[in-house]
């Protein structure tokens, strides 16, 4: 029998850090510029966000596919003294809610902290097979 380089679970948790990793900078983008009025092209800020898929054979891991504009649609909040304010003293506003992206980051945190988890737990087991060969 023919064993082949298969994917351990390092290879998935590492894939799993990464990609969480990346999801954390995207929600701390968001969170950065939830009152930026004017990101470029007369445009307030648009909400980002990773799109993941799986790597390969879907059993490998995950990977950030894209990260994604959110196209919804901006808030419009009454401040007339502000120099973006249209005609009827409206701001477009971010679509970014701050609530949602604390969550967001809440939960990447524990996804990250998950497979931090599995890379130690491997490293134990594999300590106590070395301790148990000697």
């Amino acid at each position: 029998m023919k064993i082949e380089n298969g994917i351990g679970p390092i290879d998935i948790a590492v894939s799993g850090l990464r990609a969480q990793n990346k999801q954390m900078e995207t929600i701390s983008s968001n969170i950065a510029n939830a009152r930026t009025t004017d990101a470029g092209k007369g445009e307030p800020y648009r909400r980002l966000e990773a799109i993941f898929k799986t790597q390969k054979d879907n059993i490998s891991g995950v990977e950030v596919q894209r990260i994604a504009k959110d196209m919804g649609d901006f808030a419009e909040v009454l401040d007339p003294g502000h120099p973006k304010a249209d005609k009827n003293g409206y701001v477009k506003m971010p679509n970014v809610s701050i609530p949602v992206e604390m969550m967001n980051l809440s939960l990447a945190t524990r996804t990250y902290q998950a497979n931090a988890a599995v890379l130690r737990r491997y490293q134990q087991m594999v300590d106590v097979t070395l301790e148990l060969l000697r």
